[in-house]
C-alpha cells in the first residue's frame, strides 16, 4: 500500500473527506493537481449526488483521488448490517432524543425553522453508493464509523479501488486488517469533524488517544500501512507521523479556509477568529462525538445532546442550515481540528506544494542533527 499510495500522489498529503459540502470537486482536484489525494465526501449526499461529483471531478483532473462513505447504523445493539460499522452501539433513547427536541424548541423559534425529523434515515443510501463506486470505480475507498465486510471490500478491490478505513483505537485497527483493508487511516483525538469510532459508546467522550500515541501503538500491533489523521496542519508534523510510522498525512481542517473548499465562508473565518478560542468534543449536532469550534450552540446544548446518531443530526440540520442563511456562526457546527488557529488562506494547491516543502525542510533538518550527532561520536 505505501508503494501503491506513492503511485498514486507524488505527496504523502492526503486531503481529508469533509461531509456537509466542504470536500467539493474543486478541492479535490486542486489537491490532486498538486500531487496530494484529494477525497470527495460521500456522507449526506444521494447516490445520484456521488455519481455526479465523481463525474464532475473527472472532469476537472487526471489525477487520482478518492470518495469516502458512511458506515450504516444498525437499528438495534448487534443488530446485522453486513458489516461491522456501529455493532455494540448502545440502544437509542427514542425518550432522550424527544427531549432534546423539546430543549431546541427554542432554537427552530429563533430561526424561524422546523426540526428535522430523527428518524429520517440510518443507513445513508450505503448499498446506492456502493454500487455506484462499484460501476464507476474510483482509485481509492475509505470508510468512516465502523468495518465494512470482507466481501465489499474485496469487490472493491477487484475493481482496482485500494480500500482504506478509519480507526481510532488498536481494537479498530485489529479490526480493520481482519477485515481485509488495505490501510487504516489512525485518527487522533486531535481531528476535527466526527471521530470515527466504530462504537458510539458515551463513556468514551473525551477519552480518546492523541495521534502520535496511537500511531505507535498500531504501529506495533497491526502490520497494514498506516495514514495519520488528527489536527496536522504544518509539513513538520507530517515528517513526525511519517517518522512516527506512517505513509501518509491525512489533513482535513488545513483545507478548510481555501478558496476552493465549500466550507461557509463564516466557518473558513471562525478558524483564526480569536472569538474562538478552543475546539471540544460535542454530541450537540449530531448525536457523536466530533470536534468543533466552540460556540453558543455547543456550550448551551453540548451537555444534553443524547448518544443517537444520525438522529440527532437530522434533528438539528434545520437549525444548522438556518443559523448559516443568517450568518450566524454561533449557531452553526463549526467543525474543526485542535490546529485550527494555524489554518491558511492559500490556494488547496498552493497549500500542498508549501506543505510538501515544509515536509522536506523538515526532513533535511532531521538528517542534518544526525549528521552532527555522528561527527559528535
Amino acid at each position: 500500500m505505501s508503494s501503491a499510495l506513492t503511485d498514486l500522489c507524488p505527496h504523502p498529503i492526503v486531503q481529508a473527506p469533509m461531509a456537509g459540502g466542504v470536500s467539493v470537486p474543486q478541492l479535490a482536484a486542486a489537491v490532486s493537481e498538486a500531487g496530494g489525494l484529494g477525497f470527495l465526501a460521500a456522507g449526506y449526499k444521494t447516490a445520484d449526488g456521488v455519481y455526479q461529483e465523481i463525474k464532475q471531478l473527472r472532469s476537472l483532473t487526471a489525477r487520482p483521488f478518492g470518495v469516502n462513505l458512511f458506515m450504516p447504523q444498525p437499528e438495534y445493539p448487534g443488530a446485522s448490517t453486513g458489516s461491522t460499522g456501529a455493532a455494540g452501539a448502545a440502544p437509542i433513547d427514542a425518550g432522550a432524543v424527544d427531549v432534546y427536541a423539546h430543549q431546541l424548541a427554542g432554537e427552530a423559534a429563533w430561526y424561524e425553522t422546523e426540526l428535522g425529523d430523527p428518524d429520517s434515515g440510518r443507513d445513508d443510501g450505503y448499498e446506492a453508493k456502493l454500487a455506484v463506486l462499484l460501476d464507476n470505480p474510483v482509485p481509492v475507498v475509505s470508510f468512516h464509523f465502523g468495518v465494512p465486510s470482507r466481501d465489499v471490500l474485496d469487490s472493491l478491490r477487484r475493481a482496482g479501488s485500494l480500500t482504506l478505513v478509519t480507526a481510532t483505537t488498536v481494537e479498530e485497527a485489529l479490526a480493520v486488517e481482519r477485515a481485509g483493508a488495505d490501510a487504516v487511516i489512525v485518527q487522533g483525538v486531535e481531528a476535527g469533524g466526527h471521530q470515527g469510532t466504530h462504537r458510539d459508546i458515551q463513556e468514551n467522550d473525551g477519552s480518546g488517544i492523541g495521534l502520535l500515541a496511537l500511531i505507535a501503538q498500531v504501529r506495533e500491533t497491526v502490520s497494514l500501512p498506516l495514514v495519520a489523521a488528527g489536527g496536522i496542519m504544518r509539513g513538520s508534523q507530517i515528517a513526525a507521523v511519517l517518522a512516527a510510522g506512517a505513509a501518509a498525512a491525512q489533513l482535513g481542517t488545513a483545507f478548510v479556509a481555501t478558496p476552493e473548499s465549500g466550507a461557509h465562508t463564516l466557518h473558513k473565518q471562525a478558524l483564526t477568529n480569536p472569538l474562538f478560542v478552543r475546539t471540544e468534543l460535542t454530541r450537540a449536532f449530531s448525536g457523536r462525538p466530533a470536534r468543533g469550534l466552540v460556540n453558543r450552540f455547543l456550550r448551551e446544548h453540548g451537555p444534553y445532546a443524547p448518544a443517537a446518531y444520525p438522529e440527532v443530526h437530522h434533528l438539528t440540520s434545520p437549525l444548522r442550515k438556518a443559523a448559516a442563511k443568517a450568518g450566524d456562526a454561533q449557531g452553526m457546527a463549526l467543525w474543526a481540528g485542535q490546529g485550527h488557529r494555524m489554518a491558511r488562506e492559500l490556494p488547496a494547491g498552493q497549500l500542498v506544494e508549501v506543505l510538501a516543502a515544509e515536509l522536506d525542510a523538515a526532513r533535511a533538518a532531521l538528517s542534518d542533527r544526525s549528521s552532527d550527532r555522528g561527527e559528535v561520536r
